[in-house]
């Protein structure tokens, strides 16, 4: 699988989710979602946490940096879909360890895998506050013992990057940072309808339903006219 740099992040061009989880699973890795907000506003610490990993293509943004690089066939793989496809895949023969979200919506995403899954095996799961050392202690403990060959943890950016870095460290699997998708998966935020996910207006919707976000969306300008005159 193929990769390019855009901002100083080392992006992967995957022709299909098919080909990026098979690669994530083969080298271990660890996924991060890369977008037009991250190419534009990278940082050094940003660059760095992406590039020691698996950076993919989460947002149309990144899959035209990539297509004008010259990877035609690259494809959008949206984070809060990934995770679903990679359950969906391997549900009947890997194990699962899902971290983030509130106490209540980590349990009503057990509780639905569990009903759409029958048979997935989730070792455990545990809400994202953890809030010292030793609760991130008793987790990583807690991970070492049950082996899960797939972890996924929910808590936003950087944090939940930095977090599965030290985890990695003690113990190795496919990982996947999913910011709010356990919120989007049990309903608690409601996505964008299908046919503006289909004509990537995804931010077009959400600017629609969340007008404060305007101030991201005018960055987003100046990522496309960065893009246009080839800045990336």
């Amino acid at each position: 699988m193929t990769s390019e740099t855009l901002n100083g992040i080392i992006t992967y061009a995957p022709e299909s989710r098919e080909q990026l989880m098979d690669y994530a699973f083969e080298h271990s890795k660890i996924l991060v979602a890369v977008n037009a907000e991250k190419i534009l506003h990278a940082t050094d610490e940003s660059r760095k946490i992406i590039n020691r990993n698996l950076g993919y293509p989460d947002g149309i943004g990144a899959v035209w940096a990539l297509q004008k690089k010259g990877h035609k066939s690259a494809v959008k793989i949206p984070g809060c879909e990934l995770w679903l496809d990679m359950i969906a895949k391997h549900y009947q023969s890997k194990s699962f360890y899902l971290v983030g979200a509130k106490q209540e919506v980590i349990e009503a995403t057990v509780n639905q895998l569990t009903s759409e899954f029958a048979g997935i095996n989730i070792c455990n799961f545990r809400n994202g506050y953890i809030k010292t050392e030793q609760e991130e202690l008793d987790l990583i403990e807690d991970i070492k013992k049950h082996q899960p060959d797939v972890i996924f943890v929910a808590m936003g950016s950087p944090k939940q990057e930095e977090l599965m870095e030290r985890i990695q460290k003690q113990h190795q699997a496919v990982y996947q940072g999913l910011g709010g998708s356990f919120d989007v998966y049990t309903g608690n935020v409601k996505r964008a309808p299908e046919w503006w996910v289909k004509n990537n207006m995804e931010w077009a919707y959400r600017l629609i339903n969340q007008p404060s976000r305007i101030k991201r969306q005018i960055h987003l300008v100046k990522f496309f006219l960065n893009l246009k005159l080839g800045k990336y």
